[in-house]
């Protein structure tokens, strides 16, 4: 009664509301006599009228902005996927996409289309734009440099930091001589010029580096902490000197310069002494979040843009600000996370990539359409690799370092990323260089970059352990000590594993197991990586101490899951993988199944025929690509979980359907001996009473207790049958043979672990 009711006052206050706005307009129209309004004449052709009305929105500097951002983002995703996929930094990626946007490709080969979406008179608007988002990406760099890290392994740090600036530093002046007369722009002094190729040799991208380290899991090594303190010095450093040199270009001596560089002391003593204190006790005040409100933010973000502002202004460039804003933040560890997660997505996903691809605007490597550019070109990657790379391996090797470490310090102080982007873009801008040496010198900052992984990569083959070489693993035996590994993304899924996983071990034994979780790269800094590690094994810890159950946990920031599990999983001598089957994000709406559709088309050289039923999980796709990696890269068996709210397991279904299935009975076995369920065997071929070896395990269980074994020869299984159990046992074989023919299995199955036997 009230639904009718609600329905009738809103017809009523509707119609009576509309008939008083039409009474209003026909009033008005008395009003405009003798005001000599136009009449508009109606045009004949609608349609051409529509179609102008379009092409000038548009055209509209907001539209063409809007839509430039919306290429930027899909080309930077599509490229950073990409090299993300080949074990390259995103970063390298995002790069290329900025090139390949450029007129190198799109521009050369669809230049009607390339002057449509990046016309001239646009650029200005995603310069400034892509420059607050550098301001932003500076001001992260800034509190990312943990500055106590540097004052307890400031010895060694100082030393191979300075090294690795001076020798390539020194190289780059040197190159600027021999390629000055031909390269440098006119009317550029030759210390102008000089000075910037010096600089731009001895860059380190810091940020790049740290991912790095972390996807390598050395950043809590004694090799990590060193590299890291190296390369946070070698920025600080880097960009004092950098500041310097932008003051002497734009006062055209260095004496002229000293006026810039006394002011941007003064600057400097400002912040440290008074701005600093003051951010450090609202730091202390303010530094969970809920204290840190939104005036509270407006504080640091004035603080940020003050400074910035301040160094624009006396001639240093706005972004050195920033990179000073960000160092003096307060040094609460907890501060500095929350603040960097609320900067850095709209920093690094929407505004940064704006930075590469206008710089791939600005790089025309067809410009370098000769042999000789070419290979000043190649002279320039070579000067800076060994200016940097040798001068960092050699400085580490003197200070005590023995040779891998000192090869891997180098390989990564090698890496210049983003920051020689800031750096190219900053002397272009000011015309110290020509368009020619910019893109050599992008293609330069690619190589080193590009390089750092392989490179890694050799360093560790070259020195690799003969004492750890991959383990043998032995069959599994009952009554052994078990080893289950346990990997998740989801914390919950996590805790759900190990309830599964305590299921197959003895309280009372040395078994154990070990729950693995690795984070992507792109979503960690040295600041919050501590503590997700502890929210990421929160609820598995909290369910180890209910169980009483050993508990090993192993953190990592990966660039490659499905290629580090498989690292640890044949490294370690473990007798079980298990891992979850997470939801998919083309699940829950019209427009998400429509994307996955199209994914499927992409990724897939077949469609997977659907299935119908609640749980959208159930799908071969489930074993397509990534678990199909698993399966075939494993050296121990492994188990998808397909969770199914299971809480404990009282009743185990075992599903035999072909001969290769016999190996589940032993995991049955297992969970028989630890927990006393009744064991239900599905078996319609009556396949376990066809060879001797499977009546002996199956004597095994009834030997224990005849009452708890029960076996099912029916064809099929009724859905009460099936509901009744907590956990099903099934191999792939046998689930892709359900994929065809049982639907009840994926509509009423309890909780199901998939099992694949070691290869």
């Amino acid at each position: 009664m009230k639904h009718y009711k609600n329905f009738l006052f809103y017809v009523v206050v509707i119609g009576v509301f509309s008939f008083f706005m039409f009474w209003i307009f026909e009033a008005g129209r008395g009003l405009e006599i003798n005001r000599h309004i136009a009449i508009r004449e109606i045009v004949s052709d609608q349609w051409q009228e529509f179609v102008k009305s379009m092409v000038y929105n548009l055209k509209h500097p907001l539209a063409l902005l809007l839509a430039q951002i919306i290429t930027i983002i899909i080309a930077a995703r599509f490229f950073g996927f990409l090299f993300k996929s080949i074990g390259q930094p995103t970063v390298i990626g995002e790069i290329i996409a900025g090139i390949v946007l450029g007129p190198t490709v799109v521009g050369y080969y669809f230049p009607g289309f390339s002057e449509n979406l990046f016309p001239s008179n646009s650029l200005g608007n995603l310069q400034l734009l892509s420059q607050v988002g550098l301001i932003l990406f500076m001001f992260i760099v800034g509190m990312e440099l943990d500055l106590k890290i540097l004052k307890n392994k400031a010895d060694d740090a100082v030393v191979i930091s300075g090294t690795s600036i001076i020798i390539p530093f020194t190289l780059g002046i040197g190159l600027a001589y021999f390629i000055y007369e031909t390269f440098a722009p006119s009317g550029i002094q030759f210390s102008s010029f000089s000075l910037f190729i010096g600089i731009a040799m001895s860059i380190t991208a810091f940020p790049v580096l740290a991912r790095i380290v972390q996807e390598r899991g050395i950043h809590r090594t004694r090799l990590g902490a060193i590299v890291i303190t190296c390369a946070a010095v070698d920025d600080i450093s880097a960009w004092f000197i950098l500041a310097i040199v932008i003051a002497i270009v734009k006062a055209g001596s260095f004496l002229s310069a000293l006026y810039i560089i006394a002011l941007a002391l003064v600057y400097l003593v400002i912040m440290v002494k008074v701005v600093r204190p003051f951010l450090q006790r609202i730091g202390e005040l303010h530094a969970s979040r809920e204290n840190l409100t939104k005036p509270i933010i407006a504080i640091f973000f004035m603080v940020l843009i003050a400074s910035a502002y301040a160094t624009e202004v006396i001639g240093i460039h706005a972004l050195f600000g920033a990179f000073v804003a960000g160092v003096i933040m307060p040094d609460n560890v907890k501060f500095r996370s929350i603040f960097i997660e609320k900067v850095e997505d709209v920093s690094l996903v929407l505004l940064l990539p704006l930075f590469f691809v206008y710089t791939g605007l600005r790089t025309e490597i067809g410009l370098l359409n000769d042999l000789f550019l070419w290979r000043i070109t190649g002279l320039i990657v070579v000067v800076a690799i060994v200016g940097k790379f040798l001068g960092s391996a050699l400085a580490a090797r003197f200070v005590g370092q023995n040779w891998k470490d000192s090869l891997t310090i180098g390989a990564l102080m090698n890496t210049r990323g983003l920051m020689e982007l800031v750096v190219l873009n900053i002397g272009f801008d000011l015309g110290v260089l020509t368009p020619e040496v910019f893109a050599m010198m992008v293609i330069m900052a690619l190589v080193t970059t590009f390089m750092t992984g392989p490179a890694l990569t050799l360093i560790n083959r070259m020195f690799k352990d003969k004492a750890a070489e991959k383990p043998i693993t032995e069959p599994i035996l009952i009554g052994q000590v078990m080893r289950v590994l346990i990997s998740f993304g989801n914390p919950e899924t996590g805790r759900v594993l190990f309830r599964l996983a305590s299921n197959f071990m003895k309280k009372q034994d040395l078994s154990e197991v070990t729950a693995v979780h690795f984070s992507p790269s792109t979503e960690m800094n040295q600041y919050n990586i501590v503590q997700y590690e502890k929210e990421s094994f929160g609820p598995v810890s909290s369910e180890a101490a209910i169980l009483n159950q050993k508990l090993q946990t192993i953190f990592r920031v990966s660039n490659d899951f499905y290629k580090d599990i498989i690292e640890e999983t044949n490294n370690g001598k473990y007798n079980l993988l298990l891992i979850g089957i997470g939801q998919s994000i083309y699940e829950g709406s019209g427009l998400g199944r429509a994307l996955g559709f199209i994914n499927a088309l992409v990724q897939r050289d077949r469609i997977i025929k659907k299935v119908t039923g609640k749980e959208r999980l159930f799908e071969y796709s489930a074993f397509e690509e990534r678990n199909r990696f698993l399966f075939e890269g494993s050296d121990i068996p492994v188990g998808i979980f397909v969770n199914k709210k299971f809480t404990k397991c009282e009743q185990l279904l075992i599903s035999i359907t072909t001969k290769a299935d016999i190996f589940i009975i032993d995991y049955a076995l297992l969970i028989f001996e630890n927990t006393a369920c009744q064991i239900t065997i599905y078996d319609p071929e009556k396949i376990i009473f066809s060879r001797q070896q499977q009546i002996q395990s199956l004597q095994r269980i009834i030997r224990l207790d005849t009452s708890k074994v029960n076996i099912i020869t029916a064809v099929t299984m009724r859905k009460e049958q099936l509901q009744k159990h907590d956990l099903l046992f099934v191999s792939v074989v046998g689930w892709k043979d359900m994929l065809e023919s049982e639907e009840a299995w994926f509509k009423y199955a309890p909780s199901t672990l998939i099992l694949k036997d070691r290869n």
